[in-house]
């Protein structure tokens, strides 16, 4: 079930945002948004089932209570300047939608350009790796997935994906200075052991270049609880720190740190070295940590860091194994 968000409500949000200490009336809202009073009405109400609070109604005009901490294209496209995701336009928002993944695959084989943003409140079949499900409940976490074109070959999509790990730590640190993410190869971020973060990258490529990459990140953000399946592994950066975080704000920190690591990785011919060194330092699990690989019947042994291709390598009784795929468990 896809609900793509209207354009027009993050217009109506930006012009009550803009004036928030006055009431604006129907009146204006319907002139600068190009449509009827009738119809503001309308959107007002839809925006108030999002879990915006609106005070008035058409007779009286219309305020907010509070800034929304929707992830909507208007409110975060000022945020992005001088970013390849910067353009309202290709920011795609939905209020539910079964996944961002799914979706910016769907559009990038349609041509859709490089730097556009897929964005969720809510997801109903969110994907992690394998065959997981993304547990995806509405408006508290961030749920978002970008269209990259790099002129990159297949073999170099690995460290493109710890990249977005290094940029989701980077996000978070940015935000919050007291939170230090653990960087779990492949994909995974950990507070404390418990993960709440999780990055799934998928390609379509032909065997010497690469035509498209979406990269979709999933990031706990206000969930106050979990189902009890996943109460023993996952945690939120509000469970963490104890306060409600701005979604918006992550959100923009995010893409602004993406598009760092990306233009980096695409323009700087040591930066390939220089994003498997780093993933090493920020990580407890690259190096020195006893780890079970379950792939190929599972294994165990000690992490020797990565090989020049951003693959792990464990120490086992049998010698050095290179793991390029499967889960990674500490022992």
């Amino acid at each position: 079930m896809h609900l793509r968000t209207d354009a027009r409500l993050g217009k109506i949000i930006r012009l009550l945002t803009d004036n928030a200490t006055v009431v604006v009336s129907g009146t204006k809202i319907a002139g600068e948004v190009g449509t009827t009073r009738s119809e503001i009405w309308r959107l007002v109400q839809q925006l108030r089932e999002l879990g915006v609070e609106i005070t008035g109604h058409p007779a009286t005009g219309y305020q907010l209570k509070a800034i929304p901490d929707l992830l909507l294209p208007d409110m975060l496209a000022n945020s992005l300047q001088g970013t390849i995701f910067a353009n309202s336009k290709t920011i795609h928002h939905f209020y539910k939608i079964g996944s961002t993944n799914t979706e910016a695959m769907e559009a990038a084989s349609q041509g859709a350009p490089e730097g556009s943003v897929f964005l969720a409140e809510q997801q109903t079949a969110g994907r992690g790796r394998g065959a997981h499900d993304w547990h995806s409940a509405q408006s508290v976490g961030i749920y978002c997935s970008v269209i990259l074109r790099p002129l990159l070959p297949p073999a170099d999509v690995l460290v493109l994906s710890l990249a977005a790990g290094l940029a989701v730590q980077a996000a978070v640190r940015e935000v919050d200075e007291r939170v230090t993410a653990d960087l779990k190869w492949p994909n995974d971020l950990l507070i404390d052991g418990k993960k709440f973060c999780g990055i799934l990258t998928e390609m379509n490529a032909e065997v010497t270049r690469v035509r498209y990459i979406v990269v979709g990140i999933g990031i706990n953000v206000n969930q106050q609880s979990f189902p009890p399946d996943l109460n023993a592994t996952a945690t939120s950066l509000r469970i963490v720190t104890g306060t409600e975080w701005s979604r918006l704000e992550l959100c923009a920190a995010l893409l602004k740190s993406l598009d760092r690591e990306y233009r980096a990785l695409t323009q700087n011919p040591n930066a390939h070295q220089n994003i498997l060194q780093r993933f090493e330092a920020n990580s407890s699990y690259v190096r020195g940590r006893r780890v079970r690989i379950e792939e190929n019947g599972g294994f165990e042994g000690v992490t020797e860091g990565l090989d020049p291709r951003g693959f792990l390598q464990v120490r086992t009784k049998d010698g050095l194994q290179t793991v390029l795929s499967g889960t990674v468990r500490a022992i």
